[in-house]
């Protein structure tokens, strides 16, 4: 039957995408490890994200009628800006290769006024996934589309004759399949312009093409929250009305070639797939980090305008629970996305969110303030280090950059000390420091002769001692 058949194919697609994106998960231990490539310290919330992402790649291995009942075990981490809890969140997403989603929760604060329907997140998370789905059918189709490319080039560069045309215009009305022979002469022709094109002996060649030029006039809405979804077949309702457009262009052949390249692969992708696996990618795959929850938190003494801010837990709450989000794809469950929320807490408690909000972040997980050894070691150990990154920047002027060992305790020193007098800004003290401490020489560094430049403990104590020493005026500058 061909409704059995198709019920099959699909859940042969289903099955090979939960195949292909859950059978790299790592172990918890492996991805502690991944994690301390780039995050320096908070050991407690890289085992709790690791055994959230270990736990989705367990809930597909039980039997199905079991499965859809295990929900996932959302977290909050609860600590100071700048000690990594987005960036935690950001490199489990990269390690499962799962959608990613960072929102913050105060877009939502004044819902009903000006703030986004809260649906739009799941929403936006999908349109992520259609992205990272279309990127992979791209992949697999590149070889097919560089092939038809190239034969379409070879065709602007080598016209057929009208009677060629006539003649393949004639075959295909044949049932009998006929081989074709081709000409000597412009077989062999075709074939040496095909070298010359693969050899870049024709790089510098004009050639005209066509290609779509977009009618489609620019629309913008403006809607308040919960009339989001009134935007999403705008485009394809004008492409309807307003017929695709033509242009000629003259450029050169490696541009030509892209451009027709580009064109192949969208005939090539299968968009209805693109579309089921980013649905899936998204409800079996999806993260979503809801940053600054504290700030939606209602404690007691809150009055007046904030008490909006309950209203937005109360949106957020089915959501995070579980329902169905239209989006133009389709519909969209968000029962098994993982949610990561993050919030300083300083003025609001967890406990003053909404019991039922609450209860649907299990895992509480509190991050360290930073002290000056952690400063030291996210200075210099980290794949991305901030050391690794000036010198790696200041290498492309040809400026040889080291730090002595001094140096690098010193401006780790200053960055504590600064965080400790002011606001504590985590991490991020560090690079206003590193660019207050650099930035002569990244001024200078085209024009400078002398290219080996050394940062010793005293250049950093000259280059930021008036600044310390003026409260006021490092407040501004640091």
């Amino acid at each position: 039957m061909p409704g059995r058949a198709n019920i099959r194919l699909i859940t042969m697609r289903v099955d090979k995408v939960k195949e292909n994106h859950l059978m790299k998960v790592l172990k918890p231990r492996e991805i502690v490890s991944e994690l301390d490539k780039y995050i320096i310290g908070q050991d407690q919330a890289k085992r709790s994200v690791a055994i959230a992402l270990r736990n989705r790649w367990r809930r597909q291995q039980v039997s199905p009628d079991l499965r859809d009942e295990i929900a996932p075990k959302n977290i909050i981490m609860i600590g100071p800006t700048g000690v990594g809890k987005t960036e935690i969140a950001r490199r489990l997403a990269r390690l499962a290769n799962s959608p990613f989603l960072k929102v913050e929760a105060t877009k939502f604060t004044e819902i009903g006024y000006v703030g986004r329907d809260v649906e739009s997140m799941v929403r936006d998370l999908t349109e992520l996934a259609v992205s990272m789905a279309k990127k992979g059918e791209e992949e697999r189709v590149k070889v097919k589309a560089r092939e038809l490319a190239e034969e379409r080039l070879l065709d602007i560069l080598l016209p057929k004759k009208k009677e060629e045309l006539r003649e393949e215009e004639g075959d295909k009305e044949k049932i009998l399949e006929v081989v074709k022979v081709e000409k000597p002469e412009s077989f062999s022709t075709r074939e040496k312009l095909r070298r010359m094109l693969r050899n870049g002996k024709l790089d510098e060649r004009n050639v005209e093409i066509e290609v779509s030029s977009g009618n489609v006039p620019m629309v913008e809405i403006f809607s308040n929250a919960g009339l989001e979804e009134m935007e999403f077949n705008i485009k394809e309702v004008f492409g309807n009305i307003f017929p695709a457009k033509t242009k000629k262009r003259r450029v050169k052949i490696p541009e030509a070639s892209e451009v027709l390249f580009q064109e192949e692969s969208q005939r090539l992708i299968d968009m209805d797939k693109v579309i089921e696996e980013a649905i899936q990618l998204t409800e079996q795959n999806g993260i979503i980090f809801l940053d600054e929850l504290d700030k939606i938190g209602v404690s007691e003494s809150t009055h007046g305008p904030d008490v909006s801010r309950e209203g937005v837990q109360r949106d957020l709450l089915p959501i995070v629970e579980g329902s169905t989000v239209t989006t133009k794809y389709g519909m969209v469950k968000s029962d098994h996305i993982l949610f990561i929320a993050a919030g300083a807490f300083n003025v609001s408690k967890p406990s003053d969110l909404l019991p039922e909000l609450q209860g649907r972040f299990p895992i509480r997980v509190e991050l360290d303030s930073l002290s000056m050894e952690d400063f030291i070691r996210i200075l210099t150990e980290p794949k991305n280090a901030l050391i690794i990154q000036y010198k790696a920047l200041l290498s492309t002027e040809g400026i040889e950059l080291a730090f002595d060992e001094q140096a690098v305790r010193e401006i780790a020193s200053i960055a504590s000390e600064v965080n400790k007098r002011m606001e504590n800004i985590g991490a991020r003290r560090l690079h206003t420091v590193m660019e207050k401490l650099l930035d002569e020489i990244s001024f200078n560094a085209p024009d400078m002769t002398e290219k080996s430049v050394n940062i010793t403990r005293e250049n950093v104590s000259e280059k930021l001692k008036d600044i310390l020493e003026d409260e006021n005026l490092s407040r501004y500058i640091l």
